[in-house]
């Protein structure tokens, strides 16, 4: 049976059905998944039980991985299989097992903080709270389309840079300082408006809002400029929500959505498996 493709009753996302992820994929079926998350962004497989190299097998697929972006902690939470991440509130024998807690995890996109960030992140839900810590995800080429004239003038050119100190959960990496000052902030800068190359689509390329700053702006402007957008681009006509459930697998690209995550309950357990896509081009 091949993978069968249905959108999602939201402005962007898509269900796979039809497929086995701890078998190897025909190619027809790969070929299904990648253009559902080229057209799509983000890709929904439920019912998926896999072993950490069946995890790693099928997303080599979709290209090279990367290693996950720096912990708190230094080290890596998987160390059996280092190009995993874990994302887990879980604290065994008083240490976490995994990033980013059972907090908010504000909006934002993986590791643009890096010069070529990950064109694409998979995660595999092993473990769910009963309710609370969904995802949502927003469609950054609908927002570009959407935007107000003067905004889409005011953003065209210009290059913001993409903090590297802290994660989406607010924590501050091992090794950076705290951001005084927004000109001074360390990461990679990227134009605002990225243009796709394989459609030619232009789309907002925000990153993460703490601590970002546009280039030969004043503080003020700077910081004007990014709430608009931001605003705009967080709307609910560009997002989808994703409730979890145990076995699900989401596959989204990662240089087209911005994401956040739902605090939840801290007594229930929440344990995800994460890789990432190396990107193959810098954002232009």
């Amino acid at each position: 049976m091949a993978a069968m493709i249905s959108n999602l009753d939201a402005p962007l996302g898509a269900e796979v059905t039809g497929v086995d992820l701890s078998k190897p994929l025909p190619q027809g079926d790969v070929d299904a998944i990648e253009a559902a998350w080229r057209t799509r962004l983000v890709v929904v497989i439920r019912a998926q039980t896999l072993s950490d190299p069946e995890l790693l097998a099928f997303s080599r697929r979709f290209g090279e991985l990367d290693p996950p972006g720096p912990n708190p902690y230094g080290e890596p939470f998987n160390k059996a299989y280092p190009e995993i991440n874990v994302i887990s509130n879980v604290v065994e024998n008083g240490r976490p097992i995994g990033g980013l807690g059972d907090g908010e995890a504000v909006w934002h996109a993986d590791m643009t903080y890096m010069e070529v960030p990950p064109k694409a992140a998979i995660l595999h839900a092993l473990e769910v709270p009963p309710e609370g810590g969904n995802t949502y995800f927003a469609d950054m080429f609908a927002a570009y389309e959407a935007l107000p004239e003067a905004l889409k003038d005011a953003a065209e050119g210009r290059v913001a840079v993409h903090d590297a100190s802290r994660n989406s959960a607010g924590m501050l990496r091992r090794g950076y300082r705290e951001v005084t000052d927004v000109r001074e902030t360390v990461g990679a800068r990227h134009p605002l408006v990225r243009t796709d190359r394989a459609t030619g689509r232009k789309a907002l390329f925000l990153g993460r809002r703490p601590n970002g700053y546009v280039t030969g702006m004043s503080i003020a402007d700077s910081e004007a400029l990014l709430d608009a957008l931001w605003a705009h681009a967080t709307q609910t006509r560009f997002t989808m929500c994703h409730r979890w459930r145990a076995g699900d697998v989401l596959m989204w690209n990662n240089l087209a959505v911005l994401h956040r995550r739902d605090a939840f309950d801290p007594e229930t357990r929440r344990v995800m498996h994460r890789t990432q896509i190396r990107g193959n081009e810098r954002i232009a």
